[in-house]
Protein backbone atom coordinates (compact mmCIF):
# COMPACT_ATOMS: atom_id res chain seq x y z
CA UNK A 1 0.00 0.00 0.00
CA UNK A 2 1.76 3.23 -0.91
CA UNK A 3 2.19 5.84 2.15
CA UNK A 4 1.84 8.46 -0.55
CA UNK A 5 -1.45 10.07 -2.86
CA UNK A 6 -0.68 12.27 -5.60
CA UNK A 7 -4.18 14.09 -7.07
CA UNK A 8 -5.93 15.80 -8.59
CA UNK A 9 -9.63 16.81 -10.07
CA UNK A 10 -8.99 17.38 -14.11
CA UNK A 11 -11.32 19.31 -15.93
CA UNK A 12 -12.18 16.29 -18.39
CA UNK A 13 -10.40 12.53 -18.67
CA UNK A 14 -8.78 13.47 -21.76
CA UNK A 15 -6.49 15.89 -19.83
CA UNK A 16 -3.66 14.70 -17.68
CA UNK A 17 -1.98 16.30 -14.37
CA UNK A 18 0.83 17.52 -15.74
CA UNK A 19 2.41 18.86 -12.38
CA UNK A 20 1.45 15.40 -10.40
CA UNK A 21 3.73 13.72 -13.16
CA UNK A 22 6.60 16.27 -11.90
CA UNK A 23 6.32 15.50 -7.90
CA UNK A 24 6.75 12.20 -8.66
CA UNK A 25 9.40 12.52 -10.76
CA UNK A 26 11.18 14.02 -7.74
CA UNK A 27 10.28 12.31 -4.70
CA UNK A 28 13.51 10.38 -5.59
CA UNK A 29 13.18 7.42 -2.74
CA UNK A 30 10.06 7.94 -2.01
CA UNK A 31 8.75 6.83 -5.62
CA UNK A 32 8.44 2.90 -4.48
CA UNK A 33 5.79 4.27 -2.16
CA UNK A 34 3.72 6.38 -4.01
CA UNK A 35 0.97 6.59 -6.60
CA UNK A 36 -1.13 8.74 -9.01
CA UNK A 37 -4.81 8.70 -8.82
CA UNK A 38 -6.61 10.89 -11.09
CA UNK A 39 -10.17 12.33 -11.53
CA UNK A 40 -12.43 14.75 -13.09
CA UNK A 41 -14.87 17.12 -11.61
CA UNK A 42 -17.68 15.29 -12.71
CA UNK A 43 -17.02 12.34 -10.08
CA UNK A 44 -18.85 12.45 -6.55
CA UNK A 45 -16.55 14.00 -3.94
CA UNK A 46 -17.77 11.56 -1.42
CA UNK A 47 -16.40 8.71 -4.53
CA UNK A 48 -13.01 10.04 -4.69
CA UNK A 49 -12.83 9.99 -1.08
CA UNK A 50 -13.54 6.33 -0.89
CA UNK A 51 -11.22 5.30 -3.74
CA UNK A 52 -8.72 7.74 -1.96
CA UNK A 53 -8.78 6.29 1.53
CA UNK A 54 -9.08 2.39 0.06
CA UNK A 55 -5.14 2.53 0.52
CA UNK A 56 -4.92 3.83 3.68
CA UNK A 57 -2.28 6.54 2.70
CA UNK A 58 -0.79 8.81 5.26
CA UNK A 59 -0.23 11.66 2.77
CA UNK A 60 -2.65 12.94 -0.08
CA UNK A 61 -1.01 15.66 -2.24
CA UNK A 62 -4.18 17.62 -4.17
CA UNK A 63 -3.40 19.74 -6.90
CA UNK A 64 -5.66 22.82 -6.68
CA UNK A 65 -6.82 24.99 -9.54
CA UNK A 66 -8.83 27.41 -10.71
CA UNK A 67 -11.76 24.16 -12.35
CA UNK A 68 -11.45 22.23 -9.61
CA UNK A 69 -11.26 24.45 -6.12
CA UNK A 70 -14.82 24.01 -5.19
CA UNK A 71 -15.09 20.20 -5.95
CA UNK A 72 -11.57 19.72 -4.21
CA UNK A 73 -13.02 21.60 -1.08
CA UNK A 74 -15.61 19.27 -0.80
CA UNK A 75 -12.93 16.12 -0.63
CA UNK A 76 -10.66 17.20 1.61
CA UNK A 77 -13.67 18.38 4.03
CA UNK A 78 -14.47 14.40 3.76
CA UNK A 79 -11.17 13.36 4.21
CA UNK A 80 -10.63 15.34 7.42
CA UNK A 81 -14.11 14.33 8.54
CA UNK A 82 -13.95 10.27 7.73
CA UNK A 83 -9.51 10.17 8.55
CA UNK A 84 -8.63 13.09 10.44
CA UNK A 85 -5.15 11.91 10.28
CA UNK A 86 -4.11 11.60 6.94
CA UNK A 87 -2.35 14.31 6.37
CA UNK A 88 -3.63 16.52 3.39
CA UNK A 89 -1.22 18.40 1.13
CA UNK A 90 -2.34 21.29 -1.45
CA UNK A 91 -0.49 23.27 -3.64
CA UNK A 92 -1.63 24.57 -7.42
CA UNK A 93 -1.83 28.10 -8.69
CA UNK A 94 -5.32 28.67 -6.64
CA UNK A 95 -3.57 27.98 -3.31
CA UNK A 96 -0.56 29.79 -4.16
CA UNK A 97 -2.13 33.58 -3.50
CA UNK A 98 -4.10 35.11 -1.72
CA UNK A 99 -4.60 31.83 0.69
CA UNK A 100 -5.15 33.31 3.98
CA UNK A 101 -8.95 33.52 4.00
CA UNK A 102 -9.67 30.01 1.89
CA UNK A 103 -12.16 27.44 3.58
CA UNK A 104 -9.82 24.17 1.89
CA UNK A 105 -6.98 26.03 3.34
CA UNK A 106 -8.16 26.05 6.79
CA UNK A 107 -9.26 22.73 6.58
CA UNK A 108 -5.58 21.05 5.29
CA UNK A 109 -2.70 20.53 6.85
CA UNK A 110 -0.05 22.02 4.95
CA UNK A 111 0.41 24.42 1.70
CA UNK A 112 3.13 24.83 -0.66
CA UNK A 113 2.88 27.34 -2.58
CA UNK A 114 4.95 28.13 -5.89
CA UNK A 115 6.51 25.42 -8.06
CA UNK A 116 6.45 22.58 -5.97
CA UNK A 117 9.01 19.85 -7.92
CA UNK A 118 11.27 19.78 -4.95
CA UNK A 119 9.49 21.06 -1.54
CA UNK A 120 7.19 18.24 -1.48
CA UNK A 121 9.95 15.96 -1.41
CA UNK A 122 11.38 17.54 1.48
CA UNK A 123 7.93 17.70 3.15
CA UNK A 124 6.92 14.58 2.41
CA UNK A 125 10.29 13.28 3.53
CA UNK A 126 10.31 15.01 7.33
CA UNK A 127 6.70 13.84 7.57
CA UNK A 128 7.15 10.41 7.24
CA UNK A 129 10.10 10.64 9.33
CA UNK A 130 7.96 12.29 11.89
CA UNK A 131 9.52 16.17 11.33
CA UNK A 132 6.65 18.41 11.66
CA UNK A 133 7.47 21.53 9.73
CA UNK A 134 7.46 24.80 11.91
CA UNK A 135 4.78 26.71 9.46
CA UNK A 136 1.44 25.51 7.58
CA UNK A 137 2.04 27.60 4.55
CA UNK A 138 5.50 26.62 3.09
CA UNK A 139 6.76 28.89 0.35
CA UNK A 140 8.80 26.94 -2.29
CA UNK A 141 12.26 27.96 -2.94
CA UNK A 142 13.20 28.82 -6.15
CA UNK A 143 15.63 26.27 -7.79
CA UNK A 144 17.47 26.24 -11.73
CA UNK A 145 15.50 23.90 -14.22
CA UNK A 146 18.38 21.49 -14.37
CA UNK A 147 18.40 20.76 -10.60
CA UNK A 148 14.83 18.66 -11.25
CA UNK A 149 13.97 15.58 -13.20
CA UNK A 150 11.52 15.20 -16.11
CA UNK A 151 8.25 13.61 -15.54
CA UNK A 152 7.76 11.76 -19.31
CA UNK A 153 8.58 8.51 -18.24
CA UNK A 154 5.02 9.00 -15.88
CA UNK A 155 2.92 8.85 -18.63
CA UNK A 156 1.55 5.61 -19.13
CA UNK A 157 1.09 3.67 -22.06
CA UNK A 158 -2.75 4.17 -21.78
CA UNK A 159 -1.85 8.02 -21.27
CA UNK A 160 -0.47 8.12 -24.33
CA UNK A 161 -3.13 5.95 -25.67
CA UNK A 162 -6.25 8.20 -24.76
CA UNK A 163 -5.21 11.86 -23.16
CA UNK A 164 -3.09 15.11 -24.03
CA UNK A 165 0.35 14.60 -23.38
CA UNK A 166 1.64 17.92 -22.14
CA UNK A 167 5.44 19.16 -22.50
CA UNK A 168 7.38 22.34 -21.92
CA UNK A 169 10.44 23.57 -23.15
CA UNK A 170 10.52 26.64 -20.87
CA UNK A 171 8.69 27.98 -17.58
CA UNK A 172 7.57 31.37 -16.89
CA UNK A 173 7.28 34.37 -19.20
CA UNK A 174 8.81 37.84 -19.57
CA UNK A 175 5.90 40.13 -20.48
CA UNK A 176 3.80 41.70 -17.60
CA UNK A 177 0.22 41.29 -18.59
CA UNK A 178 -1.33 41.70 -15.85
CA UNK A 179 -4.84 39.48 -16.52
CA UNK A 180 -2.25 36.42 -16.33
CA UNK A 181 -0.44 34.66 -12.98
CA UNK A 182 2.70 34.49 -15.32
CA UNK A 183 3.06 38.56 -14.50
CA UNK A 184 4.54 37.59 -11.56
CA UNK A 185 7.49 35.52 -13.30
CA UNK A 186 10.63 37.92 -13.57
CA UNK A 187 11.31 35.90 -17.51
CA UNK A 188 11.21 32.84 -18.65
CA UNK A 189 13.85 30.07 -18.36
CA UNK A 190 14.09 27.25 -20.77
CA UNK A 191 14.97 24.17 -19.85
CA UNK A 192 17.74 21.77 -21.65
CA UNK A 193 16.83 21.17 -25.13
CA UNK A 194 18.73 18.12 -25.79
CA UNK A 195 17.81 16.89 -22.42
CA UNK A 196 14.33 17.74 -23.24
CA UNK A 197 14.71 16.49 -27.24
CA UNK A 198 15.58 12.83 -25.64
CA UNK A 199 12.75 12.62 -23.40
CA UNK A 200 10.35 13.60 -26.57
CA UNK A 201 12.24 10.83 -28.79
CA UNK A 202 11.37 8.17 -26.35
CA UNK A 203 7.35 9.46 -25.70
CA UNK A 204 7.09 9.41 -29.64
CA UNK A 205 8.83 5.79 -29.61
CA UNK A 206 6.62 4.71 -26.82
CA UNK A 207 3.35 6.16 -29.80
CA UNK A 208 2.36 9.55 -28.45
CA UNK A 209 1.59 11.24 -31.74
CA UNK A 210 0.01 14.68 -30.11
CA UNK A 211 1.97 17.33 -27.63
CA UNK A 212 0.34 20.45 -26.22
CA UNK A 213 3.20 22.46 -25.42
CA UNK A 214 2.73 24.33 -22.18
CA UNK A 215 5.17 27.04 -22.65
CA UNK A 216 3.87 30.63 -22.44
CA UNK A 217 5.92 31.76 -25.10
CA UNK A 218 6.83 28.83 -27.81
CA UNK A 219 8.70 31.69 -30.19
CA UNK A 220 10.43 33.55 -27.61
CA UNK A 221 13.92 32.20 -28.87
CA UNK A 222 13.46 31.34 -32.29
CA UNK A 223 16.46 28.58 -32.54
CA UNK A 224 14.85 26.65 -29.68
CA UNK A 225 11.99 26.48 -31.47
CA UNK A 226 13.22 25.88 -34.88
CA UNK A 227 14.98 22.30 -32.94
CA UNK A 228 11.92 21.52 -31.53
CA UNK A 229 10.37 22.07 -35.08
CA UNK A 230 12.56 20.18 -37.37
CA UNK A 231 12.40 17.17 -34.63
CA UNK A 232 9.08 16.83 -35.24
CA UNK A 233 9.65 17.58 -39.24
CA UNK A 234 12.32 13.89 -39.19
CA UNK A 235 9.44 12.40 -37.84
CA UNK A 236 6.47 13.44 -39.77
CA UNK A 237 3.88 10.91 -39.41
CA UNK A 238 -0.24 10.50 -39.86
CA UNK A 239 -2.01 11.64 -36.34
CA UNK A 240 1.46 13.77 -35.48
CA UNK A 241 -0.31 16.58 -34.00
CA UNK A 242 1.13 19.79 -32.12
CA UNK A 243 0.19 22.77 -29.67
CA UNK A 244 1.95 25.84 -29.34
CA UNK A 245 1.01 28.97 -27.50
CA UNK A 246 2.65 31.99 -29.75
CA UNK A 247 3.58 35.60 -29.44
CA UNK A 248 1.89 36.91 -32.05
CA UNK A 249 4.12 39.67 -33.47
CA UNK A 250 7.31 38.27 -33.42
CA UNK A 251 6.88 35.78 -36.68
CA UNK A 252 10.49 35.93 -38.28
CA UNK A 253 10.99 35.03 -41.72
CA UNK A 254 13.02 31.58 -40.96
CA UNK A 255 10.53 30.26 -38.56
CA UNK A 256 7.70 30.85 -41.23
CA UNK A 257 9.92 28.83 -44.00
CA UNK A 258 9.53 25.98 -41.28
CA UNK A 259 6.20 26.49 -40.45
CA UNK A 260 4.76 26.40 -44.01
CA UNK A 261 6.86 22.80 -44.05
CA UNK A 262 4.20 20.91 -41.69
CA UNK A 263 1.25 19.68 -43.65
CA UNK A 264 -2.77 19.96 -42.67
CA UNK A 265 -3.83 19.07 -39.55
CA UNK A 266 -0.48 18.84 -38.08
CA UNK A 267 -0.13 22.58 -36.31
CA UNK A 268 -2.31 24.15 -33.68
CA UNK A 269 -1.17 27.87 -32.47
CA UNK A 270 -3.08 29.39 -29.36
CA UNK A 271 -2.49 32.72 -30.36
CA UNK A 272 -3.12 35.57 -27.94
CA UNK A 273 -4.31 38.21 -28.94
CA UNK A 274 -6.47 39.62 -26.08
CA UNK A 275 -7.38 43.12 -26.75
CA UNK A 276 -6.50 45.07 -30.00
CA UNK A 277 -7.49 48.64 -27.69
CA UNK A 278 -3.68 50.06 -27.39
CA UNK A 279 -4.72 51.93 -24.70
CA UNK A 280 -6.37 49.23 -22.96
CA UNK A 281 -3.06 47.52 -24.09
CA UNK A 282 -0.81 49.90 -21.89
CA UNK A 283 -3.30 50.11 -19.29
CA UNK A 284 -2.96 46.44 -18.49
CA UNK A 285 0.93 46.55 -19.14
CA UNK A 286 0.50 44.48 -22.22
CA UNK A 287 3.24 45.30 -25.09
CA UNK A 288 2.21 43.78 -28.75
CA UNK A 289 2.65 45.28 -31.84
CA UNK A 290 -1.02 44.87 -33.54
CA UNK A 291 0.30 45.67 -36.80
CA UNK A 292 2.49 42.85 -36.67
CA UNK A 293 0.36 40.58 -34.75
CA UNK A 294 -2.62 41.21 -37.79
CA UNK A 295 -0.23 40.30 -40.19
CA UNK A 296 1.26 37.19 -38.95
CA UNK A 297 -2.26 35.74 -38.32
CA UNK A 298 -2.92 36.76 -42.10
CA UNK A 299 0.24 35.43 -43.13
CA UNK A 300 -0.41 31.78 -40.92
CA UNK A 301 -3.94 31.57 -42.67
CA UNK A 302 -2.88 32.28 -46.13
CA UNK A 303 0.57 30.34 -46.42
CA UNK A 304 0.76 27.61 -43.39
CA UNK A 305 -1.40 24.91 -42.73
CA UNK A 306 -1.51 25.65 -39.01
CA UNK A 307 -4.62 25.65 -37.41
CA UNK A 308 -5.44 29.01 -35.73
CA UNK A 309 -6.89 29.92 -32.37
CA UNK A 310 -7.08 33.34 -31.39
CA UNK A 311 -7.66 34.85 -27.90
CA UNK A 312 -9.53 37.75 -27.44
CA UNK A 313 -10.62 39.19 -23.38
CA UNK A 314 -14.03 40.76 -22.67
CA UNK A 315 -14.17 43.47 -19.05
CA UNK A 316 -10.57 44.54 -19.43
CA UNK A 317 -10.27 47.53 -17.53
CA UNK A 318 -11.09 50.82 -19.92
CA UNK A 319 -12.42 48.95 -22.50
CA UNK A 320 -16.13 49.10 -23.77
CA UNK A 321 -18.46 47.72 -25.77
CA UNK A 322 -17.79 49.66 -28.74
CA UNK A 323 -13.64 48.87 -28.51
CA UNK A 324 -14.84 45.09 -28.22
CA UNK A 325 -16.82 45.64 -31.24
CA UNK A 326 -13.80 47.16 -33.27
CA UNK A 327 -11.43 44.31 -32.22
CA UNK A 328 -13.75 41.50 -32.36
CA UNK A 329 -14.46 42.71 -36.13
CA UNK A 330 -10.81 43.28 -36.79
CA UNK A 331 -9.52 39.91 -35.75
CA UNK A 332 -11.92 38.13 -37.37
CA UNK A 333 -11.18 39.65 -40.85
CA UNK A 334 -7.77 38.05 -40.35
CA UNK A 335 -9.65 35.07 -40.49
CA UNK A 336 -8.15 32.61 -37.56
CA UNK A 337 -10.10 29.26 -37.49
CA UNK A 338 -11.29 30.05 -33.94
CA UNK A 339 -11.74 32.94 -31.96
CA UNK A 340 -11.71 32.01 -28.10
CA UNK A 341 -14.11 35.03 -26.20
CA UNK A 342 -12.72 34.81 -22.91
CA UNK A 343 -14.53 36.69 -20.13
CA UNK A 344 -11.83 38.35 -17.65
CA UNK A 345 -11.14 36.40 -14.56
CA UNK A 346 -9.48 37.56 -11.75
CA UNK A 347 -7.29 35.09 -11.26
CA UNK A 348 -5.62 34.94 -7.42
CA UNK A 349 -2.48 36.83 -7.13
CA UNK A 350 -2.81 38.77 -10.03
CA UNK A 351 -2.14 42.56 -10.51
CA UNK A 352 -5.45 43.31 -12.38
CA UNK A 353 -6.91 43.75 -9.33
CA UNK A 354 -5.06 46.97 -9.26
CA UNK A 355 -7.68 48.51 -11.54
CA UNK A 356 -10.68 47.45 -9.20
CA UNK A 357 -11.44 50.80 -7.59
CA UNK A 358 -10.75 53.32 -10.78
CA UNK A 359 -12.95 50.99 -12.89
CA UNK A 360 -15.29 49.95 -10.83
CA UNK A 361 -14.16 46.31 -11.74
CA UNK A 362 -16.70 43.68 -9.95
CA UNK A 363 -16.01 40.28 -9.91
CA UNK A 364 -17.85 37.15 -9.09
CA UNK A 365 -16.86 36.18 -5.75
CA UNK A 366 -17.18 32.27 -6.71
CA UNK A 367 -14.86 30.45 -8.95
CA UNK A 368 -14.08 31.38 -11.78
CA UNK A 369 -13.97 34.55 -10.36
CA UNK A 370 -15.37 35.98 -13.38
CA UNK A 371 -15.79 39.45 -14.10
CA UNK A 372 -19.16 41.14 -13.69
CA UNK A 373 -19.71 44.57 -14.24
CA UNK A 374 -16.72 47.37 -14.95
CA UNK A 375 -17.30 51.36 -15.34
CA UNK A 376 -18.20 50.60 -19.14
CA UNK A 377 -20.03 47.87 -19.46
CA UNK A 378 -22.68 46.89 -16.84
CA UNK A 379 -23.64 43.48 -15.57
CA UNK A 380 -26.76 43.25 -18.80
CA UNK A 381 -24.12 44.13 -20.95
CA UNK A 382 -21.82 41.48 -19.72
CA UNK A 383 -24.09 38.74 -19.69
CA UNK A 384 -24.97 39.35 -23.17
CA UNK A 385 -21.70 39.02 -23.77
CA UNK A 386 -21.07 35.70 -21.93
CA UNK A 387 -23.85 34.57 -23.50
CA UNK A 388 -22.16 35.99 -26.78
CA UNK A 389 -18.81 34.00 -26.10
CA UNK A 390 -20.77 30.84 -25.56
CA UNK A 391 -22.69 30.78 -28.84
CA UNK A 392 -19.85 31.98 -30.41
CA UNK A 393 -17.81 28.75 -29.03
CA UNK A 394 -20.81 26.20 -30.25
CA UNK A 395 -21.53 27.95 -33.67
CA UNK A 396 -18.27 29.80 -34.86
CA UNK A 397 -15.33 27.25 -33.15
CA UNK A 398 -16.81 24.05 -33.24
CA UNK A 399 -16.72 23.79 -37.25
CA UNK A 400 -19.91 22.65 -38.03
CA UNK A 401 -20.87 26.09 -40.23
CA UNK A 402 -17.96 27.18 -42.05
CA UNK A 403 -20.10 27.97 -45.28
CA UNK A 404 -23.11 29.16 -43.44
CA UNK A 405 -21.11 31.55 -40.58
CA UNK A 406 -19.35 34.22 -43.19
CA UNK A 407 -22.55 34.63 -44.83
CA UNK A 408 -24.56 35.08 -41.65
CA UNK A 409 -21.43 37.56 -40.06
CA UNK A 410 -21.14 39.76 -43.68
CA UNK A 411 -18.66 42.62 -42.61
CA UNK A 412 -19.98 43.43 -39.60
CA UNK A 413 -19.21 40.03 -37.38
CA UNK A 414 -19.60 41.48 -34.18
CA UNK A 415 -22.96 42.96 -34.30
CA UNK A 416 -24.45 40.48 -36.78
CA UNK A 417 -23.45 37.25 -34.13
CA UNK A 418 -25.06 39.19 -31.00
CA UNK A 419 -28.47 39.74 -32.91
CA UNK A 420 -28.35 35.88 -33.15
CA UNK A 421 -27.00 35.64 -29.63
CA UNK A 422 -29.88 37.83 -28.67
CA UNK A 423 -32.52 35.54 -30.38
CA UNK A 424 -31.04 32.37 -29.42
CA UNK A 425 -31.70 33.21 -26.18
CA UNK A 426 -34.76 34.88 -26.42
CA UNK A 427 -35.77 31.80 -27.96
CA UNK A 428 -34.52 29.57 -26.17
CA UNK A 429 -33.55 30.36 -22.64
CA UNK A 430 -30.40 28.49 -22.65
CA UNK A 431 -26.64 28.23 -23.82
CA UNK A 432 -25.74 24.82 -22.80
CA UNK A 433 -26.94 21.40 -23.88
CA UNK A 434 -28.31 22.00 -27.45
CA UNK A 435 -28.24 18.91 -29.84
CA UNK A 436 -26.34 19.66 -33.22
CA UNK A 437 -29.77 19.24 -35.22
CA UNK A 438 -31.24 21.53 -32.96
CA UNK A 439 -28.07 24.19 -33.32
CA UNK A 440 -29.15 23.63 -37.11
CA UNK A 441 -32.97 24.18 -36.82
CA UNK A 442 -32.57 27.08 -34.79
CA UNK A 443 -30.09 28.84 -37.31
CA UNK A 444 -32.33 27.93 -40.42
CA UNK A 445 -35.95 29.50 -38.26
CA UNK A 446 -33.30 32.78 -37.61
CA UNK A 447 -32.67 32.87 -40.84
CA UNK A 448 -36.10 33.21 -42.04
CA UNK A 449 -37.33 35.45 -39.49
CA UNK A 450 -34.48 38.24 -39.67
CA UNK A 451 -34.65 41.13 -42.11
CA UNK A 452 -31.92 42.17 -44.29
CA UNK A 453 -30.79 37.83 -44.17
CA UNK A 454 -30.62 36.61 -47.72
CA UNK A 455 -32.40 33.52 -46.34
CA UNK A 456 -32.56 31.56 -49.93
CA UNK A 457 -28.46 31.46 -50.64
CA UNK A 458 -27.89 30.99 -46.47
CA UNK A 459 -30.23 27.91 -46.89
CA UNK A 460 -28.50 26.03 -49.56
CA UNK A 461 -25.02 26.62 -47.56
CA UNK A 462 -26.97 25.72 -44.38
CA UNK A 463 -27.59 22.34 -46.58
CA UNK A 464 -24.53 21.84 -47.50
CA UNK A 465 -22.96 22.61 -44.11
CA UNK A 466 -25.51 19.89 -42.50
CA UNK A 467 -24.47 17.51 -45.12
CA UNK A 468 -20.24 17.42 -43.92
CA UNK A 469 -21.53 16.97 -40.13
CA UNK A 470 -22.52 13.38 -41.60
CA UNK A 471 -25.80 13.20 -39.11
CA UNK A 472 -28.44 10.64 -40.78
CA UNK A 473 -31.69 13.03 -40.13
CA UNK A 474 -33.17 14.85 -43.54
CA UNK A 475 -33.79 18.66 -41.86
CA UNK A 476 -36.74 20.53 -43.00
CA UNK A 477 -34.55 23.29 -44.98
CA UNK A 478 -32.88 20.11 -47.01
CA UNK A 479 -33.52 20.58 -50.92
CA UNK A 480 -37.07 18.18 -51.87
CA UNK A 481 -35.99 15.43 -52.93
CA UNK A 482 -32.37 16.00 -52.61
CA UNK A 483 -30.37 12.98 -50.64
CA UNK A 484 -28.16 13.08 -48.06
CA UNK A 485 -24.65 13.10 -48.85
CA UNK A 486 -21.31 12.68 -47.30
CA UNK A 487 -19.02 15.88 -48.31
CA UNK A 488 -16.02 14.32 -50.02
CA UNK A 489 -13.31 16.47 -48.53
CA UNK A 490 -14.57 14.73 -45.24
CA UNK A 491 -13.39 11.32 -46.30
CA UNK A 492 -9.52 12.80 -46.89
CA UNK A 493 -8.67 14.13 -43.43
CA UNK A 494 -5.53 13.41 -41.62
CA UNK A 495 -7.24 10.01 -39.68
CA UNK A 496 -6.00 10.71 -36.21
CA UNK A 497 -6.56 14.63 -36.95
CA UNK A 498 -8.14 16.13 -33.34
CA UNK A 499 -11.76 16.07 -34.18
CA UNK A 500 -12.33 19.71 -33.54
CA UNK A 501 -9.95 20.58 -35.48
CA UNK A 502 -10.36 18.71 -38.49
CA UNK A 503 -13.93 20.22 -39.07
CA UNK A 504 -12.16 23.22 -40.03
CA UNK A 505 -10.15 21.74 -43.06
CA UNK A 506 -11.54 22.19 -46.06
Amino acid sequence: MPSIILSTLNARYIHSAFGLRYLMANLGDLQPDTQIKEYVIQDRPIDIVEDLLQVNPRIIGLGVYLWNIEQTTQVVALLKKIRPQTLVVLGGPEVSYEYQEQAIVALADYVITGYADREFHALCEGLLQGTTPPDKIIHAKPFALEEIRLPYQFYTDADIAHRIIYVEASRGCPYKCEFCLSALDKTAWSFDLDTLLAELALLYDRGARQFKFVDRTFNLKIDASLRILDFFLQRMTPGLFLHFEVIPDHLPDRLKTALAAFPPGTLQFEVGIQTLNSEVQALISRKQDNGKSLDNLRWLREHSHAHLHADLIIGLPGEDLDSIARGFNTLAQARPHEIQVGILKRLRGSPIIRHTDDYRMVYNPHPPYNILSTSLIDFPTLQRLSRFARYWDIIANAGHFTATLPMILGDDAFGRFMMLSDWLYAHTGQTHRFALDRIFDLIFTWVETTPGVAATSITETLWHDYQRTGMKKIPRFAPQGTPRTTHPARQHQPPAAPKRQSKHLP
